[in-house]
């Protein structure tokens, strides 16, 4: 029945939901994360009940300029996962319609027979607009794949440059696909993109001078921290099939690495703090700038004549002194509020 209730489309309840998601349902998967995407009010609850199932997967994570064959990359990677019977989910974050807000030259189109292979999983996201190269909701996303049961987790980034970094903090390791053809040698000489890499990979290697760039990129690693880590540089040519055992075991190199320095408790940490203070921000933002009309007044102090800076200043000192917490500021930013006195054991009906 509860079966049946996915195949015909129809709204599940959270229960009903969580009862498809945990035996198995791909189209409760589906739904999961649809309503991830799409702020449903009871995506919370589920996400719940399904993080103690949360933390088996491994995510990995891929970025890079446009036009270094990250799609055929991973296309490729997913199939040799399939080949070691590995569950793979794979998360193609893509650059989102300005009209429809739905994603463009989706991934699934491309990797329809991937989708074919014994236990994989493919779905494309919208960016919606977010920047740093993921969707606002492709970490949730994540763990419900995770929650699900899958063995490997891959992300691949919109793709936009060295902006897109957001990728390092979402995944526990991270894959920069460069390629030899596209001016990627000066690129490899600044900061940015290049700082998040876990492991390089020059794709294309059939068409251009890869080794020279494996060169610059190693002569880059040269000037790093010498206690860091240092990423493998690898060559491959994914379209043709060349390279991709090195880098499946590459990234399995990395990942006992990982695991067996702490690392991979740290990067997880520091991964679940940044979304605790993300998620502040944004909510904090929105209520002020909508609810609490910050807009409005914003753009009456601009009218006045008010510099930019000062009338942020002065809205985040108003709404401090007016006790933005339901009780009286301290007079110290730094000091913490006093904290509200219980309720009185002479009060009740006890």
């Amino acid at each position: 029945m509860v079966l049946a209730t996915f195949a015909r489309r129809l709204e599940p309840t959270p229960e009903a939901l969580l009862e498809a998601f945990r035996g198995g349902a791909v189209g409760a998967l589906s739904r999961a994360i649809s309503w991830a995407e799409n702020g449903h009010d009871d995506v919370d609850s589920v996400l719940d009940a399904l993080f103690p199932a949360i933390g088996q997967a491994w995510r990995t994570g891929f970025t890079g300029p446009p036009g270094a064959g990250k799609s055929t990359l991973v296309d490729a990677l997913v199939g040799r996962y399939a080949g070691d019977r590995r569950s793979t989910a794979l998360l193609a974050v893509d650059p989102s319609s300005p009209f429809s807000g739905g994603a463009l030259l989706g991934d699934r189109i491309r990797m329809n027979q991937r989708v074919l292979d014994q236990g994989v999983f493919v779905r494309s996201m919208a960016s919606r607009g977010s920047l740093g190269g993921l969707a606002r909701a492709s970490e949730t996303a994540c763990d419900l794949l995770d929650a699900f049961g899958f063995q490997e987790i891959l992300v691949e980034t919109v793709g936009v440059g060295q902006a897109e970094v957001d990728i390092a903090a979402a995944t526990d390791t991270t894959v920069v696909v460069l390629t030899p053809a596209s001016g990627d040698g000066i690129q490899a000489m600044k900061a940015g993109l290049m700082e998040v890499a876990d492991l390089y990979v020059i794709n294309k290697a059939d068409l251009g001078p890869a080794a020279a760039l494996a060169g610059e990129i190693e002569a880059m690693l040269d000037l790093r921290d010498p206690s860091r880590p240092r990423p493998p540089v690898l060559t491959c040519s994914a379209l043709k099939g060349k390279g991709l055992a090195e880098l499946v075991e590459a990234l399995d190199r990395i990942r006992l690495r990982d695991r067996d320095s702490g690392a991979m408790q740290g990067r997880r940490q520091r991964r679940a703090l940044s979304r605790v203070r993300r998620r502040i921000g944004e909510t904090l933002r929105h209520r002020l700038w909508t609810e609490h009309g910050w807009e409005q007044l914003a753009r009456q102090a601009l009218a006045d004549g008010k510099r930019p800076d000062r009338v942020a200043f002065d809205l985040l000192q108003n709404w401090w002194e007016s006790g933005p917490f339901g009780q009286p500021a301290p007079a110290n930013p730094a000091q913490k509020p006093a904290s509200s006195p219980g309720p009185s054991r002479k009060q009740g009906n006890g």
